[in-house]
């Protein structure tokens, strides 16, 4: 497969377009209702419950700002993935192969993997809590028994994917119920509830803490994950269909991402309610908030609800690893597996850290594990949102859908925070480990020290490459911008309206220097693409796909150079049959020379096929100038 062909492979093929959102009043905002859910599970996953009980137990409701900035961010930055899902039918992980070189997008592939693998860490060690607590279960045994949540996906999958986000959003309600209940039964203190929302971080574990309430929160790989859900709807390709769609998906995370912020802030306050309030600082690992509830809240209502809102968010937000992990393999690397060796592989990668920590370390070491993977997460979150806003900023892909300056400006300011963030925290922990290794701190310097130095140079060249190079081409072979543009006439003009076919090739450029050598400054010009895949001979004009609108911007910018030289140049873009739409657009324009290129192709594929020049050209009344390549 080419790269333009690996790179229109739509993204979640098999879901993809798959919802009709043609409909009108709720039922057209309900039909759009899904996809955010599915995003909002890993901002409710066990992950998010170690950093946030860590953080009630040992700060009180002092860091629930850090809840409330953190979503913002992610409202904000979920917006983007969608915006981009929606406008270019491209993915993240599609739009970075797109734009940058093999090594970076392997480099960038790799870093999305780990923050999957450290999202899945957190719900293998939330069910197996969970499943712990509730029935007795010892951990390990959890842990193996977390391999079989794959066979639920797959069953999952096989009724489409509404019927997916049907089953995430019920177990979203029943976390959503727990939680409520837990409040009412912990009376939270309103008045210092508010003063939490008062920005302060009181020292370097409770930056940790907040960084990992980031990490937990605004997680790289929902960026992905979202880009590529949105996709799953059909909706109008016009101008106000495409807002309608931006707006939908806008309202659609609103709400599942405020239901996330209630569930976060439920259990921070219940941790700051109960063991901050009794002096219970510690209290950092799941086990112990559960066995403490009973007592502090004079209930075994409390840890039971506890218990069962644990397993279903780690049940709920093991889809979005999955899914994740197929789209930012398939994005960067365009290489596909089947879903349940994707799911199973993915699991097992989280499995062994949790492993080693639970049989060296004892399962008293899980909580902190967890807090570790969504720090993991939180330092991978540059790579992913940078390059998200390069892609939505830009004007030539984007066109009127571009995000406005003020918009570009706070995802700026996130990015900027998030950024300096986890190296501030980068530098502290390596610093400490060279305090800790004493004399043996060379090892950091050869070992870590290169590792971070890499990485930040890599931030670098995310953020700087795009602002030097604006064009955000698919690569250079596919559509070679700019050599039409070298013009030498020297021979009188024959015609008048010259007719020139365009298929995005290497001949191109020979094609259309050819056409103007007969036409000269004078004539007039009309540029004939025609896209023939599937689902243009299907669905026509109403095609609204990565490659027809890829095709029209490529076409866009052969006129543009054209039109710069003073040239008079109209497009016309067909859909279908070439052999039927060349000569329809050859004869609208009454043209009176039609230039096409000539492909050296296989004899048998011609004797099956035909030739488009062959036929073509018993179909016009004009001269037909066909260039081939030396």
């Amino acid at each position: 497969m080419d790269a333009h062909s690996a790179i229109n492979r739509k993204s979640l093929s098999e879901v993809n377009a798959s919802v009709n959102t043609n409909q009108r009043g709720w039922r057209k905002l309900f039909a759009f209702m899904g996809p955010a859910y599915l995003v909002s599970v890993g901002y409710m996953d066990p992950g998010n419950w170690a950093t946030d009980i860590a953080g009630g137990s040992k700060f009180g409701y002092t860091l629930i700002w850090v809840l409330l900035m953190s979503n913002l961010m992610a409202l904000l930055l979920q917006s983007l993935s969608a915006r981009l899902g929606v406008v270019r039918q491209l993915d993240l992980a599609q739009a970075s192969r797109a734009t940058f070189p093999p090594i970076v997008n392997f480099t960038l592939w790799i870093l999305a993997e780990l923050a999957i693998a450290a999202c899945d860490l957190a719900e293998v060690l939330g069910m197996a809590i969970g499943l712990q607590l509730l029935f007795g279960l010892p951990l390990v045994w959890g842990v193996s028994l977390t391999v079989l949540d794959t066979l639920l996906l797959l069953v999952l999958q096989n009724y489409g994917i509404r019927k997916i986000e049907a089953f995430i959003i019920a177990l979203v309600a029943i976390i959503g119920v727990a939680f409520l209940v837990e409040m009412i039964l912990v009376k939270p203190a309103l008045g210092e509830l508010a003063i939490g929302f008062v920005p302060s971080i009181p020292n370097d574990v409770a930056l940790y803490i907040a960084i990992g309430i980031i990490g937990a929160t605004v997680m790289p790989h929902n960026l992905y994950l979202h880009s590529s859900l949105v996709q799953t709807r059909r909706f109008d390709s016009s101008e106000k269909g495409i807002w309608t769609a931006i707006k939908y998906n806008f309202i659609d995370s609103a709400i599942a991402l405020n239901a996330a912020f209630f569930v976060n802030s439920a259990i921070l306050i219940l941790a700051a309610s109960t063991f901050f309030k009794a002096g219970l600082h510690e209290v950092s690992d799941i086990q112990d908030a559960y066995k403490f509830l009973a007592p502090l809240t004079g209930t075994e209502l409390a840890p039971f609800l506890f218990g069962i809102a644990l397993i279903a968010a780690g049940q709920s937000s093991t889809i979005t690893g999955t899914l994740a992990g197929q789209i930012v393999m398939e994005g960067y690397l365009n290489l596909r597996i089947a879903p349940w060796l994707r799911r199973l592989i993915t699991r097992l990668i989280a499995i062994i850290p949790a492993y080693i920590v639970i049989l060296i370390y004892g399962e008293r070491q899980t909580g902190a594990l967890l807090v570790f993977s969504q720090v993991v997460l939180s330092l991978q979150l540059g790579f992913a949102i940078i390059p998200l806003i390069h892609f939505t900023s830009d004007k030539k892909k984007m066109g009127i859908f571009a995000i406005n300056l003020w918009t570009r400006i706070a995802a700026w300011v996130v990015a900027t925070i998030i950024v300096t963030l986890n190296v501030k925290l980068v530098f502290q922990e390596v610093t400490g480990w060279m305090v800790a290794a004493g004399e043996n701190e060379w090892i950091i310097w050869y070992t870590v020290v290169p590792v971070c130095l890499s990485a930040l140079l890599l931030l670098l060249y995310i953020t700087i490459k795009p602002v030097m190079d604006r064009r955000y081409a698919e690569r250079e072979a596919k559509v070679p911008h700019g050599t039409a543009a070298v013009l030498n006439i020297s021979e009188k003009p024959l015609y008048n309206r010259v007719a020139v076919c365009i298929d995005f090739s290497e001949i191109d450029s020979l094609t259309i220097r050819s056409a103007l050598s007969q036409g000269g400054e004078k004539a007039n010009y009309l540029l004939i693409h025609v896209v023939e895949t599937a689902g243009a001979i299907v669905y026509g004009s109403e095609i609204a796909d990565h490659e027809s609108s890829e095709d029209a911007h490529a076409l866009q910018q052969y006129m543009k150079q054209l039109q710069e030289k003073n040239f008079q140049v109209e497009m016309r873009i067909g859909y279908g049959n070439p052999k039927k739409n060349i000569p329809k657009f050859v004869n609208e324009f009454n043209a009176d020379l039609l230039v096409m290129g000539a492909h050296g192709h296989k004899l048998i594929k011609d004797l099956i096929f035909g030739t488009t020049v062959d036929t073509v050209r018993h179909r016009v009344n004009i001269p037909v100038l066909i260039v081939k390549k030396k």
